[in-house]
């Protein structure tokens, strides 16, 4: 085929035309390793702590790890797609795992983005805990109150009702206007859809939003999980709304940031958990706050959970969140085995906020309950090795019994706060002692059936808030009227 000159000229003229003299200059590197979803960059050396990195096919990652000659990177994606000498680029911007700049140059335009590394509320922005998270468990309520923006251990062996106690708690804010947030950390998804599915039926995905780092997921993203699930709850929080967060669980939370860390050969401490595991908990679960009126007086309210391995609250992690906690809910294997369920150790479950965070109808029965029950424990323990028990003692016993099955509940059916102010009232003040032990929780079943129908008591103490004397007066008769019928 012949070339014509003037076709030669015509494309040498718009190549000159459409010359752009701008430079595209970009920071870009190699990859010299890849695996475990962490990959070693060389030339790099102007990265930054926490910039976002492009890797081929779209694969985001996270620069962590700043060595003297290349940089450890955790990828934020599919790391099966990047191979040995691939191109990795740099953004140029610090950026959190959700896009959001935190490196003082300006902002990134976008619709909408939230800092999942965002700074705790100070001190002088926040306001006591006061206000009652009602969780609809009446060991809870009545023993280990919370509060909104508290933050409240669940600590336990698997299988002893963790996360039901969870789900009870998020169950029962419907109609509260309290938004929920379910962050599944490490979980299987069939557990994770279980739970959705649990919520839906009951109505609760309404208020909800589950954030899953599923168990088959990178460890990156385990790790970014719960930060991601807290500054959704941020949002609403800015909004002066309140919310209730679930961590499930920060156990693996910690593995999975070790994991991390030991991939980037960060050095090991105890139990080969990194140095700044501590700092790891600390700083998401500050993130729980009670805000002041002048900022909206809105609230996250935090339920970490933790597994305990034989029920060992003393190893690293479980003795850390502990530490950092308002207090924790102890569920013990051994009273879950024997059918007391939810199988909450009330001896070792604390709330540091207390009575703070109950109504006062709550804390005139509550106190006692807890009381009595500390003095059955203590009796259960002497009558095992005597038969020989004086009247008082057997009695005492015998209130233990009962104040023990009034605590027992179903999962999925948390009771309102002036029901429980009912059950408690009943047992402490002796009308369930002639009760038969078996037939205490259906009497409790049916005499709330036969308030909730024939009488205005409970939506009383659910106005009032509060026992008076003519209240307990009315709801003494109210039940010596209901015994007369009951068999």
């Amino acid at each position: 085929m012949k070339i014509r000159p003037e076709e030669v000229s015509s494309i040498i003229k718009n190549e000159i035309e459409n010359y752009k003299k701008s430079l595209d200059i970009k920071t870009s590197g190699s990859v010299l390793e890849v695996g475990d979803g962490i990959a070693r960059v060389y030339g790099l050396s102007s990265a930054m702590s926490g910039e976002l990195l492009e890797f081929p096919h779209g694969v985001m990652g996270m620069a962590l790890n700043l060595e003297e000659d290349n940089v450890g990177a955790v990828i934020l994606g599919d790391f099966s797609l990047i191979k040995e000498g691939d191109e990795v680029r740099a953004t140029g911007r610090v950026v959190n795992a959700l896009g959001e700049p935190i490196d003082g140059k300006g902002e990134i335009k976008a619709e909408k983005y939230m800092e999942i590394e965002r700074k705790a509320s100070g001190i002088i922005s926040r306001k006591p805990v006061f206000e009652p998270l009602q969780t609809g468990i009446k060991s809870i309520d009545g023993m280990v109150p919370i509060g909104r923006g508290q933050r409240e251990l669940i600590i336990g062996d698997r299988q002893t009702g963790k996360t039901a106690i969870a789900i009870d708690a998020i169950l029962n804010q419907k109609g509260t206007g309290v938004k929920c947030i379910y962050v599944a950390i490490g979980q299987k998804r069939s557990t994770v859809a279980q739970i959705y599915k649990k919520l839906e039926d009951a109505g609760a995905m309404e208020y909800t939003t589950i954030v899953a780092a599923t168990a088959s997921e990178a460890a990156p993203l385990q790790y970014m999980a719960p930060y991601s699930g807290v500054s959704m709850g941020e949002y609403f929080l800015d909004k002066g709304e309140h919310v209730l967060i679930v961590y499930d669980d920060l156990s693996k939370h910690a593995v999975a940031y070790r994991e991390m860390s030991l991939l980037l050969k960060r050095p090991p401490g105890r139990e080969a958990y990194p140095g700044d595991v501590f700092y790891l908990h600390s700083r998401l679960l500050e993130r729980a706050a009670k805000l002041s009126d002048k900022l909206g007086g809105g609230s996250i309210t935090a339920l970490p959970i933790i597994e305990t391995q034989a029920g060992d609250v003393s190893a690293y992690i479980p003795t850390n969140v502990i530490s950092i906690t308002d207090g924790q809910i102890f569920l013990d294997s051994q009273l879950f085995n024997s059918g007391f369920r939810p199988a909450i150790n009330a001896g070792i479950s604390v709330s540091r906020v207390g009575g703070s965070a109950q109504i006062k109808a709550m804390k005139q029965v509550a106190s006692k309950v807890k009381l009595e029950l500390a003095q059955y424990t203590e009796l259960l323990t002497f009558a095992q090795f005597g038969s020989d028990l004086d009247k008082s003692t057997k009695a005492q016993l015998e209130r233990g019994n009962r104040i023990m099955e009034v605590l027992k509940q179903p999962q999925y059916r948390p009771f309102p706060v002036e029901e429980q102010v009912v059950a408690f009232f009943a047992v402490i003040n002796g009308y369930l002692d002639s009760v038969d032990v078996d037939k205490v929780r259906r009497f409790e079943d049916e005499l709330l059936t036969e308030l909730r129908n024939t009488t205005d008591i409970l939506a009383e103490i659910k106005d009032k808030k509060a026992l008076s004397k003519e209240m307990e007066t009315k709801l003494g008769e109210a039940i010596n009227a209901f015994k007369k019928n009951f068999n």
